[in-house]
């Protein structure tokens, strides 16, 4: 690694956890520690949102994926805005009329606490699993890219760096060092990314423009006669991709606690779908990573090139084909995006936490003899150690691991949607049929998931979460027919 690339990772590493500590001002109670005070700017929290969706994953596979299937995540991204536009206009009022902090209270105040626990344990649960998923995928490129310019750091040494950088401004400036960190990080990847572009373009030889001038790789979908097993067609791309921005904008506390920080309903929802076009915008950008490396390849394919996987692709670019100085920025991108993704879960799985479970943490913090702010910081630094462990129990998966880590979130995503819209548009629903429905379409939409593989391929994880509302409203009114007939 040339001193160049190690003093702008180093500067990066240093100073952003200090101007995201200075950013975040006085936190003097929970409430701002969790909920950043309710008076955040729509546009920091636009990019807080597109921060915290995107993660190593996205900047290591979207280009690996551009590479061989074009611009199908961008046809995604069209679900996603439509998705987050609904969730906007039929969510966000009832989640503001109650001033709520944590999305699952929404559900307690309809339903009852064992409701709003239950989801909010699922949630947890999911979000360990996600996360652990992407810190230690997100980890692996790092740690290769690091010691493919000899400076080889272990991949737990790397894991502990990442994530005790970033508890330092997420410990002490709550949800506020979060949003204006995210904010920061977002701007590196995004010049990162831009950057190898005009790079690549600055290359391209007149034969490499035909080439791509006439190839099929700036489509948005695919044609698939597997219906329910491609992600990339119109269908499952814009009908999917909006209902699983729906469950993940709308229900997710990971993505609603920022939503719920600004100051109005107004911004709330300039914020939500700006966020939808945004990351839009960064998908194409990253594709167009993965098509300018196809055609500076000459259209080989990536075992041509000797690379095993997709998500080699772009980490194999940095190492390989980029100057001093412009790796070094790249490296400090996949850092921040790591980071980004890790300090918003912290943040949220910690008001989860306090919000939903106020009574038995509050019996906690009088036993330990601490102050709510210190408890709440110690549930912080609990959920550190619970993600570190769970990212040193996975290994490498197979394919992308974006759409592995989707896959994860979709398994739960299905069933809370359902239940919030049992909440919203069924008034004469009751907990004694949305909970059982609840926790069955979990182990059902698992079950599809680990089991069912028709003609050996896995259901598209854009058709998990459409599965999952679909089985909870059923089972859910087969709950409320007995009910009336036993009745």
């Amino acid at each position: 690694m040339s001193p160049v690339d190690l003093a702008i990772i180093c500067i990066y590493c240093l100073t952003l956890p200090f101007i995201a500590f200075a950013l975040s001002g006085r936190q003097d109670s929970v409430s701002a520690y969790v909920g950043g005070g309710h008076d955040l700017p729509w546009w920091a929290i636009c990019l807080s949102l597109v921060a915290t969706e995107t993660s190593t994953l996205t900047v290591i596979s979207i280009p690996g994926i551009a590479y061989g299937d074009g611009m199908v995540f961008v046809g995604l991204a069209t679900g996603y805005v439509v998705g987050r536009a609904l969730v906007a206009w039929l969510f966000l009022p009832h989640y503001f009329s109650g001033k709520f902090s944590s999305v699952y209270q929404y559900l307690g105040q309809r339903f009852g606490s064992s409701m709003e626990r239950t989801v909010s344990v699922t949630f947890l649960l999911m979000r360990v699993l996600a996360e652990g998923i992407r810190m230690f995928a997100g980890m692996l490129p790092v740690a290769a890219i690091l010691a493919a310019m000899h400076f080889p750091l272990p991949d737990f040494v790397v894991m502990l760096l990442i994530m005790g950088l970033t508890l330092f401004y997420t410990l002490f400036g709550g949800l506020r060092a979060v949003v204006w960190s995210d904010a920061i990080q977002l701007a590196v990847y995004v010049t990162g990314a831009a950057a190898c572009v005009l790079l690549l373009f600055h290359h391209e030889t007149a034969g490499q423009a035909h080439m791509l001038a006439h190839s099929n790789r700036f489509h948005l979908f695919q044609r698939s006669s597997m219906f329910f097993l491609n992600p990339y067609t119109p269908f499952a791309a814009v009908l999917g991709g909006a209902i699983m921005s729906m469950a993940s904008h709308g229900t997710d506390q990971l993505m609603v606690q920022r939503v719920l920080a600004a100051r109005n309903l107004a911004d709330a929802r300039k914020a939500l779908i700006g966020s939808g076009f945004m990351v839009g915008m960064l998908f194409a950008l990253l594709s167009l990573v993965g098509i300018l490396l196809w055609a500076h390849n000459d259209g080989r394919s990536l075992a041509e090139v000797g690379l095993h996987a997709s998500d080699e692709l772009f980490p194999d670019f940095i190492v390989r084909g980029l100057p001093q100085g412009l790796a070094g920025l790249l490296i400090a991108g996949l850092l921040s995006a790591t980071m980004g993704s890790l300090s918003a879960t912290l943040n949220s799985m910690t008001s989860a936490t306090l919000l939903d479970f106020s009574g038995p943490c509050a019996d906690a913090a009088r036993r330990l003899r601490l102050r709510p702010l210190a408890f709440a910081r110690l549930v912080t630094l609990g959920w550190a150690v619970v993600l570190v462990l769970a990212a040193l129990g996975f290994s490498r998966s197979h394919g992308p691991a974006v759409v592995f880590g989707l896959s994860v979130a979709a398994c739960s995503y299905g069933a809370m949607l359902g239940a919030f819209l049992f909440a919203m548009f069924l008034p004469r629903a009751k907990v004694r049929d949305v909970l059982p429905a609840f926790i069955l379409t979990l182990l059902g939409v698992c079950a599809v998931m680990m089991f069912v593989h028709p003609r050996g391929h896995a259901i598209a994880f854009t058709w998990l979460v459409p599965f999952g509302v679909v089985l909870m409203f059923v089972l859910g009114m087969l709950s409320r027919q007995l009910r009336r007939v036993q009745g």
